[in-house]
């Protein structure tokens, strides 16, 4: 069968062979989302008598989303989302976010429930299904007007769960549904969303006790990636003192030792070590300092330390500075840096705007933006040092969108040039042969090839971007108080930065208050 269908391939034109490709590929994700339908079936049996399930539209790491038809006693059908949760996730953070969306949900752009069901460890959350676009699709088409509604709605989502002491933790426009054309919205996906101390969500208090009691133990089994929880065996919500922190962890780490040793009477090399590090963390005079500061090697006094746990959660891009840290106190601030980003890509029309790969190289990206000495000065704010190699001068939010969205007079607008992808790369990325490249570099390379394809004009930088001229939808009648407010969302300093209540205030919102 298989020598045969190569003969057959090998026959074919370049195209005919490509659609032959595209169709069994398609086929095959077909096949593969009914097959899914069919376990959700078998698992959670109720859903049959209600809705008929259509397709998949989503998928994540701890869940998956279906467009389903249920019919009405007017005989009419409505479109429902049903939200499958893995089975393996943990019942309180299930419950969490279902009281999330009850009690926050259905007003003010936040998604709210209908129904729940559940079938042992199966649960599936039924919501309104609202018609979206794609973010992507729609970034460059979208007018300035569009833009401040998109904002103004966005601000009105975060304002009605900061009220209720919910921090989303996840905002980004995949999460943010909005129907173009009858001007709907929804902030969605509570699954990683965490409580303030303040909280109005009682079971996000009961989550956090959960994790200050219990969590530590389970941390000590399960491998962290950079500090991050692993949320199928308990929350992220893991907020204390350092001090406090280091003790506990120290204690059950030593009765998890013990317990493994009594059982199994093996202790792996790599255990021993984590013991032996360990104790020499305390038995470490508090006095010695270490002298590796700014070289390239790690001396014992830094590897005598803890690792230092804190929430991490949320995507990579548009995580804020202290998540970035692992700052232990996170605020409802972090979600408006988030909104601050997606700003960005709607003022500069790039999404996403930064790509990393790992957390100290999205630092380094906002540097690049906010400057190395303000992000510097910001994170001694929340008790952390960040070293940088070259100081690096923060950049003019306006002349960098502008630049960036090719709505400057002097930008230039070749179109013989452009890159087809060019609006859908990151902003951070270098044009070279025709070719975008990533900029991954180090700091240094990153803006010393950024300054070779860029050059000097009257009012400073100028960044050469090629784009297609289109109308300009408003675009170039930008007011200054846009900017204002990015600059205020993407205050550096969690403690200064604008707040959802504030931001709808903002004079940028003047002629549309509701």
């Amino acid at each position: 069968m298989e020598a045969s269908l190569n003969t057959y391939q090998d026959e074919q034109p370049p195209l005919q062979a490509e659609n032959f490709y595209r169709k069994h590929e398609k086929n095959s994700k077909l096949s593969g989302v009914k097959k899914d339908i069919e376990k959700l079936y078998e698992a959670v049996p109720q859903l049959v008598k209600v809705f008929k399930i259509k397709e998949k539209i989503g998928e994540g790491t701890f869940s998956s989303v279906y467009l389903a038809t249920a019919q009405q006693q007017a005989g009419c059908e409505e479109k429902m989302a049903l939200k499958h949760l893995i089975p393996t996730s943990h019942p309180l953070r299930i419950a969490a976010e279902l009281q999330c969306l009850t009690i926050a949900g259905g007003q003010d752009n936040v998604m709210g429930v209908r129904y729940c069901f559940r079938k042992n460890d199966h649960v599936v959350i039924v919501m309104p299904y609202l018609e979206h676009e794609s973010f992507l699709d729609i970034l460059n088409s979208l007018s300035f007007e569009e833009v401040r509604e998109y904002m103004f709605n966005l601000f009105k989502a975060l304002r009605r769960i900061h009220h209720f002491g919910i921090v989303h933790r996840d905002v980004k426009p995949s999460n943010f549904l909005y129907n173009r054309q009858l001007k709907e919205y929804a902030l969605v996906d509570f699954g990683l969303a965490q409580g303030t101390p303040d909280t109005k969500i009682e079971l996000l208090r009961v989550v956090q006790s959960e994790s200050q009691q219990e969590g530590s133990v389970h941390h000590s089994v399960q491998r962290s990636v950079f500090g991050e929880r692993n949320f199928n065996i308990h929350s992220s919500t893991y907020q204390e003192s350092p001090t406090i922190k280091l003790i506990k962890q120290s204690k059950v780490m030593d009765v998890a030792s013990r317990k493994l040793a009594t059982k199994k009477k093996i202790i792996s090399t790599k255990a021993v070590n984590n013991g032996v590090a360990k104790k020499a963390a305390n038995s470490c005079p508090a006095i010695l300092t270490c002298d590796c500061y700014a070289t390239d090697r790690v001396c014992s006094v830094c590897l005598s330390r803890r690792q230092q746990v804190a929430p991490r959660a949320g995507t990579p891009g548009f995580r804020a500075p202290e998540v970035l840290t692992k700052c232990p106190t996170q605020t409802t601030a972090i979600d408006m840096w988030s909104a601050g980003i997606i700003f960005l890509s709607l003022l500069s029309g790039r999404y996403p705007f930064y790509k990393a790969s790992d957390d100290l190289t999205a630092l380094a990206q906002i540097m690049t933006i906010r400057g190395s000495r303000e992000t510097i000065q910001a994170a001694k704010t929340f008790g952390k040092s960040v070293l940088c190699t070259k100081e690096v001068p923060a950049q003019d939010l306006r002349t960098l969108c502008e630049r960036l969205r090719g709505t400057n007079s002097s930008c230039a607008k070749s179109t013989s040039d452009m890159h087809t992808n060019s609006l859908y790369e990151p902003a951070l990325a270098i044009e070279t042969d025709k070719k975008v490249e990533f900029a991954s570099q180090p700091l240094g390379e990153q803006i010393q090839r950024l300054k070779n394809n860029c050059h000097e004009g009257d009012n400073g930088l100028e960044i050469k971007i090629t784009g297609k001229a289109t109308d300009l939808k408003g675009w170039d009648r930008v007011p200054d108080e846009a900017y204002d407010l990015l600059d205020k969302l993407l205050d550096l300093n969690p403690a200064t930065r604008i707040t959802a209540k504030e931001a709808l205030l903002h004079h940028f919102f003047k002629d549309i208050r509701q």
